[in-house]
């Protein structure tokens, strides 16, 4: 199905489900998507095999956000959130923590009431910058599908090492300070049933949320098209029930986008 890339470095504001009205950021190349995973149901399509790894120098991101910042403070339309989130995960980017920091000199200096957000798979928050700069944001929102490192890798298919444990060792490194999202969806895919809403993929998904303590959860599904053509959406009064059973038992608040 048709899936779609991000041609500039800031886009936007559009109107986020999430998260209001948000200013993107893009720190990933703008003609293909550059992921530590490659998911099967991401608006950006696949990755690009062999890619060059080329960022947007960490210069021009500064500079460009400082111009918009500034023509919507002129339009009186700042945004509820800036968001770094593009064509793939950005903490990729090797000046990932100076980025943060200018964005929230920025933010500071020119649109003191906007949070600062970003949209992350985790897999690198084992390396210190990114881990630091991340708890400096507003709202780090950091992807678990699923408990189970089958589902992860039919869902998420993630380009190097991958390990539950390890990840849920460094989410509780944030001492709760994090949202986790998490996209329930089914389907199939190269002829496998897909499906992270049985009983046992939510029973092992909320021992592990039990053990993390975010202090947000955030659950949704496709709203988009998808590279795998087989996937549909999960009904909002399934994710609404979701949601309910979380916040009765772990104590968590949950925000639900359908």
């Amino acid at each position: 199905m048709a899936t779609f890339l991000f041609d500039k470095i800031i886009f936007g504001p559009i109107k986020s489900r999430r998260l209001g009205s948000s200013l993107g950021v893009n720190l990933l190349p703008n003609d293909c998507k550059l992921c530590s995973f490659d998911c099967i149901y991401c608006e950006c399509g696949w990755n690009t095999p062999g890619i060059r790894k080329v960022f947007h120098p960490r210069e021009e991101v500064k500079a460009r956000l400082r111009e918009k910042l500034e023509e919507l403070g002129r339009q009186d339309s700042l945004p509820d959130v800036i968001t770094f989130a593009g064509n793939g995960e950005p903490t990729m980017h090797p000046e990932f923590d100076g980025i943060i920091d200018d964005t929230i000199e920025l933010r500071d200096a020119l649109s003191p009431k906007t949070r600062i957000a970003v949209l992350s798979n985790a897999t690198l928050i084992g390396r210190e910058k990114v881990f630091n700069a991340l708890r400096k944001v507003d709202q780090n929102i950091l992807k678990l599908d699923s408990a189970f490192e089958d589902t992860v890798r039919l869902l998420n298919h993630p380009q190097g090492e991958y390990s539950t444990a390890v990840l849920v060792e460094r989410l509780k490194k944030f001492e709760g300070n994090l949202t986790i999202q998490t996209l329930f969806v089914r389907g199939s895919y190269n002829g496998q049933p897909v499906d992270n809403t049985t009983p046992a993929e939510l029973e092992a998904w909320m021992k592990l949320l039990a053990e993390i303590k975010p202090k947000e959860l955030m659950v949704y599904t496709i709203a988009r098209d998808t590279p795998a053509p087989d996937l549909v959406k999960v009904p909002e009064k399934e994710l609404r029930a979701i949601a309910d059973t979380v916040t009765q038992m772990l104590n968590i608040p949950v925000q639900v986008s359908a």
